[in-house]
């Protein structure tokens, strides 16, 4: 059993803000659920449209957000996005056990030395996991290495060659509190369930963790 230190947010320590398509909060020492896709797993004008609407909604909202606020946007942006993602749309080239399971291979190339990992799960189109990145470690780094390096070495097992593998932003959300990450580590478990998939066609492993 792996022992993690969870450290729940903390509005009074410093936070580092990185607006992409996405606002990325970060904060050292956090846990932090991330979700990762494909390109080609949203179709353009989808995402375009969700994107416009996220951005006014943001201009009216901003952070730090109320327990409504978060609610709401969880449910207008979050869990619509979990539904267009659980459709299924694209190649799903993950589908693929021999390319999930190089995938596999990189998301845990470094865990145990630069991050933890508390579960993660590969579906056809996307990738949710828990990290906790080690003191001195940068979630967007980690990140960059694990897509990186893994749409090199999936591209050429899936014998393409000058294709975008994974869309270039990723969804990371701190974990707030226990009950939190509690409800994150749910959601990885039952999303291969929630998608209706067969077992061959996803990979899931939620490892025996102890928090401190």
């Amino acid at each position: 059993m792996r022992r993690i230190k969870f450290q729940p947010f903390n509005p009074g320590r410093e936070i580092e803000i990185k607006q992409r398509n996405m606002p990325h909060w970060t904060q050292e020492g956090v846990a932090y659920f991330v979700t990762f896709r494909l390109a080609d797993s949203i179709p353009a004008a989808l995402l375009n449209d969700w994107i416009r609407e996220r951005d006014i909604w943001l201009q009216w909202n901003r952070e730090p957000w109320s327990k409504e606020q978060r609610e709401e946007y969880a449910e207008r942006f979050g869990d619509r996005m979990e539904q267009w993602l659980d459709a299924g749309m694209g190649e799903c080239v993950l589908r693929a056990a021999e390319v999930r399971a190089q995938l596999e291979t990189h998301v845990l190339h470094f865990d145990g030395e630069r991050y933890d990992i508390d579960c993660f799960v590969l579906m056809p189109n996307h990738v949710h996991l828990i990290v906790v990145p080690r003191p001195g470690e940068r979630l967007f780094d980690i990140l960059k290495g694990i897509k990186g390096t893994s749409a090199r070495t999936c591209n050429k097992l899936l014998g393409k060659t000058g294709t975008t593998l994974w869309m270039e932003d990723s969804y990371n959300r701190i974990v707030r509190d226990v009950d939190e990450l509690i409800a994150f580590r749910r959601y990885i478990e039952r999303n291969p369930a929630q998608a209706n998939l067969r077992d061959e066609d996803f990979t899931l492993v939620m490892n025996d963790v102890l928090y401190w």
